[in-house]
């Protein structure tokens, strides 16, 4: 949560995404070719859509409206353009004036390098004894400061100024004990530990917020102790890993196999060898960003909100090495959650067994988190009541739309 002022060095990794941006923009006068030829098969969804436009290109040859070497070297021109475009963008971003400035909340609890905040002083009454605990439980690979993002842009904050008392886990990046943690480290160690110290405090059990892979975290805990948790709200937390495309799910695990001799040599799976894992479900996601990313006013509030947001998704944290296995072999190459078979301290995860009142949100646009994943573990809790709003995973948090479609409803279960 600290603020970035240094030239940026994303987006990461650099080197992985320029690659991917040269190869696929330089190849389209060749893919033309072979696509006018007839060589490739199309996925179904654009069979029609491609055979539409071939038979409009060949018409416009034949009316001498321009002919094959002209429509290739458009081609080439576009996809220059393309490259140059990016290549500004990148560069507008590493230089780019805005930096995140909050403050940070006192920090109420430490063990290792987590931390707990407390936004208490935020409240419009920060002695009301009967305003509802919120604990709000991150992601692991992902810095946690995206809920208080930025003014205006504050989940954790909205929520504090009307009257919720907010805690935010810190998990903090992995140092030599962290690293040879597992899953049970985490969640029956310091999760565990910051819910009794929170409920001990209050003298009654606390509300849980997870996000993410925060929310399996947040729903284990819930599992393994629901003396501590009154009632449990889920943001875009992944959990059958298999529902909508194992084939996806499984290549990720076989990709970070590869990884596997790397990262037990170190101890923890780094920021880059995540970034290249989750860059695989989308190559050209960031060229994409960054090319529209070159069209906008430098001093804009979309410029300054894209540089935010972009210093928080390259800010990564690495991950321990064990944990990195059970998350990408056990969860995605195996749906060990969905199938009963992931355990905490021995405990098999089953949400069948959770009776608090609980509330998921499962945004439909979200292409980091399948919402068939998502769904299907709130569908399992029989306590939980399911809200779809037309999000990503992302703009499920921070989104121009996130507080009328998340914030208030959030809110409005935690008072209710």
């Amino acid at each position: 949560m600290e603020t970035i002022r240094h030239l940026r060095l994303g987006p990461q990794p650099l080197p992985l995404h320029l690659n991917t941006a040269l190869m696929t923009w330089l190849s389209c006068a060749t893919g033309w070719q072979a696509w006018n030829s007839g060589l490739p098969i199309w996925h179904p969804s654009l069979h029609n859509q491609a055979t539409e436009l071939t038979g409009m290109i060949k018409k416009a040859e034949a009316d001498h409206l321009f002919t094959a070497a002209d429509f290739i070297a458009a081609i080439e021109v576009e996809g220059r353009r393309r490259i140059d475009g990016f290549f500004a963008g990148v560069q507008q971003y590493r230089h780019h004036p805005s930096c995140r400035d909050m403050s940070l909340p006192p920090v109420i609890w430490a063990e290792g390098s987590s931390q707990l905040f407390d936004y208490s002083d935020l409240m419009p009454d920060p002695a009301d004894s009967s305003a509802p605990v919120l604990l709000i439980v991150p992601s692991l690979i992902n810095r946690a400061f995206i809920l208080d993002l930025a003014p205006g842009r504050s989940l954790i904050r909205w929520l504090a100024g009307q009257g919720v008392r907010c805690y935010l886990l810190d998990w903090g990046r992995p140092e030599s004990l962290e690293r040879g943690f597992t899953l049970t480290d985490y969640v029956a160690g310091r999760l565990e530990r910051a819910a009794m110290m929170l409920a001990q405090h209050v003298s009654h059990p606390v509300d849980i917020l997870g996000y993410c892979m925060g929310g399996g975290l947040a729903t284990a805990l819930t599992v393994r102790r629901p003396d501590l948790v009154r009632r449990l709200a889920l943001m875009a937390t992944p959990w059958d890993f298999h529902h909508d495309n194992p084939g996806v799910a499984r290549r990720l695990a076989a990709s970070y196999l590869a990884m596997k001799p790397m990262v037990e040599q170190w101890h923890e799976l780094p920021v880059d060898g995540l970034q290249i894992l989750f860059a695989s479900l989308d190559p050209m996601l960031v060229p994409r960003k960054f090319l529209a990313f070159s069209t906008l006013e430098p001093d804009s509030p979309a410029a300054n909100n894209f540089v935010t947001l972009e210093d928080w998704l390259n800010d990564g944290v690495p991950l321990a090495a064990a944990v990195a296995g059970e998350c990408l072999e056990r969860w995605y190459g195996h749906n060990d959650p969905a199938k009963g078979k992931w355990c905490i301290a021995g405990q098999a995860i089953d949400p069948r067994t959770i009776t608090a009142p609980t509330l998921a949100f499962v945004p439909q646009n979200d292409r980091i988190v399948p919402p068939a994943s998502a769904r299907a573990l709130g569908l399992a809790i029989p306590t939980a009541t399911i809200i779809e709003p037309p999000l990503g995973h992302i703009g499920l948090v921070v989104g121009r739309h996130a507080m009328k479609m998340v914030w208030q409803p959030l809110f409005d279960f935690f008072t209710n």
